[in-house]
């Protein structure tokens, strides 16, 4: 056998062997099967995610905590493995006394709080799909997402804690199922007493475990490319597409990560949204299929001092941490410094955006040199993340490449699309889009023997991996999938610009932001009202993370440049400024400027 059939054989049985320490009511008779572009892992094997992630605990460790929360205001909860059983139990018979079975819809309007993971765990014990909502969406984009999912129970809360204020979870919800059909019950979690509207198909969620007979909570096992969860990526035409991820395929990865590249110790906190599918692999699933306890905080991290994250982190012997860039950013202009009291921590990891080198120099600078400090990546569509920055013997390696626009490995230095050459168990199973297309098709189209990323990337001489942005256009602003095209295209349309460009640039407050240049029209002054107009329009159409944090007016916008690199140029020269008026001169200047230019 060649040696690199033997790398291969040596990947395959990595996967074999964690996939094999889960608990399965059927083995898998095939590991992999190739059937591109997603392939086949796991193949008629059969299993719950629940009894994986809570029961096979309970005789070993059911008194110990698996949920640690922590509200905004303060107040506090610890669910054991046992106690978090159960709850999962009666949830799942409540859920099929509503006329939930299996390869039916849940979606999740939920923030941070242990019913968002009992309910969780419930719809995988029945079989049923689940999404969840940022509870931060406009009405406009909660109707978009309840009509294109099609649940037939939602979850909600009275309202939700976030920087001091309540939000009005439900009465948001109510506004959006007016416009929508097919939920048949919306069931309503007692989160902050706020006084809330009544409707037929409303539930309160006590009312209903307090019902339900544990006896119909039996999980069922499901085949390993059932889909458990589904994952919206960025709009197109404002309008989600849907990715679907099956139920073994999130698991092993999520377990692999946990294992080999996140954890470390027994008090895991994943410091993120909980609508982001990482939070959800790597703060839920990850550390509850590991057996350990998962720390879970509602709010925001300044409230009521910017020193809450170091307080958490205290309070419960966090051992090992994921979070964003961009909240280390934020946590880095709260001024913070290390108190001392973070002796538990042994890991920390980011994932989201670019961990820039003066924030990892940052962080250690905070964390000191007993905290081992890395930056990962991953994708929605890869079931989260695939690789970091200091890779462990024993995570599979997908092995990465740099190739150019014919697929030829480029030489360090040079730029690239990132690209993965073997097959991962973690991918999708379905794409759902409203005009029944593939957006996701580029993965595999241009080259069928490789994922292609969308990346483009650059290998220092050091041997390190610089990204330096996206083929397809889309970023990832405060943890959720944003459109560059969506944005050009709505300002575009707009009367009085003849032409138009976004891109993605930094605020050194909160992170990655969308920037955009555009040409207005003779008649059209750049006043500050006019600019106003243009932020307004794609927060309107699109949400308030697609709003253009940074505007360049410039004279013209030219071809003489390719759009990568064009973007890059206007990222650095919207940086550090609200809103600037530019020559495409100067925006040329700034690409040869450009590292590796």
């Amino acid at each position: 056998m060649a040696e690199t059939d033997q790398d291969l054989a040596a990947y395959f049985a990595s996967w074999s062997e964690i996939a094999g320490s889960l608990t399965w009511d059927t083995p898998w008779k095939e590991l992999f099967r190739e059937q591109p572009p997603l392939h086949d892992w796991f193949v008629d094997g059969r299993l719950n995610l629940s009894v994986n992630c809570i029961d096979r605990h309970l005789p070993t460790h059911g008194d110990r905590a698996a949920i640690l929360w922590e509200g905004e205001p303060g107040d506090r909860r610890v669910l054991t493995y046992r106690e978090l059983q159960m709850q999962v139990v009666r949830l799942a018979a409540a859920l099929r006394s509503l006329g939930v079975g299996q390869g039916d819809r849940v979606a999740l309007h939920l923030g941070w709080l242990p019913e968002a993971v009992v309910a969780m765990m419930a719809c995988a014990r029945i079989g049923a799909e689940y999404t969840v909502i940022p509870v931060a969406l406009p009405t406009e984009a909660l109707t978009a997402r309840v009509g294109d999912f099609r649940p037939k129970v939602l979850f909600t809360q009275d309202g939700g804690w976030r920087h001091g204020a309540i939000l009005p979870l439900k009465s948001r919800i109510d506004e959006a199922l007016e416009a929508s059909s097919g939920v048949l019950h919306t069931i309503v979690v007692r989160r902050t007493g706020v006084q809330v509207d009544w409707y037929e198909g409303d539930r309160w969620y006590d009312d209903l475990l307090t019902a339900a007979d544990p006896r119909d909570g039996e999980p069922v096992a499901v085949p390993a490319s059932h889909p458990l969860a589904c994952a919206h990526l960025a709009n197109r035409r404002g309008r989600p597409v849907a990715i679907r991820l099956g139920t073994a395929n999130l698991a092993v990865v999520a377990l692999a990560n946990h294992l080999h590249v996140l954890g470390d110790g027994d008090v895991f906190w994943g410091a993120a949204d909980i609508s982001w599918l990482g939070a959800q692999a790597h703060g839920v699933v990850g550390p509850l299929l590991g057996g350990a306890s998962t720390v879970m905080y509602e709010g925001t991290l300044d409230i009521p001092a910017p020193a809450r994250t170091w307080q958490i982190i205290e309070r419960y012997g966090v051992t090992a941490m994921l979070t964003s860039p961009s909240i280390v950013r934020a946590l880095r202009g709260w001024s913070l410094t290390e108190t001392g009291k973070t002796g538990s921590l042994r890991r920390l990891t980011t994932i989201g955006d670019r961990l820039d080198a003066d924030l990892r120099a940052w962080l250690r600078d905070v964390l000191g040199d007993d905290v081992r400090l890395s930056d990962a990546w991953g994708q929605l569509e890869l079931g989260g993340i695939v690789a970091a920055d200091e890779p462990s013997p024993r995570m599979p390696d997908p092995k990465f490449s740099i190739v150019d626009e014919q697929g030829v490995e480029v030489p360090n230095g040079s730029s690239g699309e990132w690209v993965m050459l073997r097959p991962w168990p973690g991918l999708l199973r379905a794409v759902e889009a409203p005009d029944g297309t593939n957006p996701t098709s580029y993965h595999w189209e241009r080259n069928p023997a490789v994922y292609a990323t969308g990346d483009v990337a650059r290998r220092t001489e050091a041997g390190g991996v610089e990204f330096l942005g996206r083929l397809d256009e889309v970023i990832s602003v405060s943890g959720q999938l944003v459109s560059l095209n969506e944005v050009r295209d709505v300002l575009r349309d707009q009367p009085f610009v003849t032409e138009a460009e976004a891109f993605e640039t930094l605020d050194v407050r909160v992170g990655r932001v969308v920037g955009a240049a555009v040409v207005l029209a003779e008649e059209a002054a750049p006043t500050e009202a006019t600019l106003r107009d243009l932020q307004d329009a794609a927060r309107e159409l699109l949400g308030g993370l697609s709003r253009p944090q940074r505007l360049l007016v410039l004279d013209r916008i030219g071809t003489d440049i390719d759009s990568v690199t064009r973007r890059r140029a206007l990222g650095v020269l919207a940086h550090g400024h609200d809103h600037r008026i530019l020559t495409w001169e100067q925006v040329v200047d700034a690409a040869r400027s450009l590292p590796g230019a």
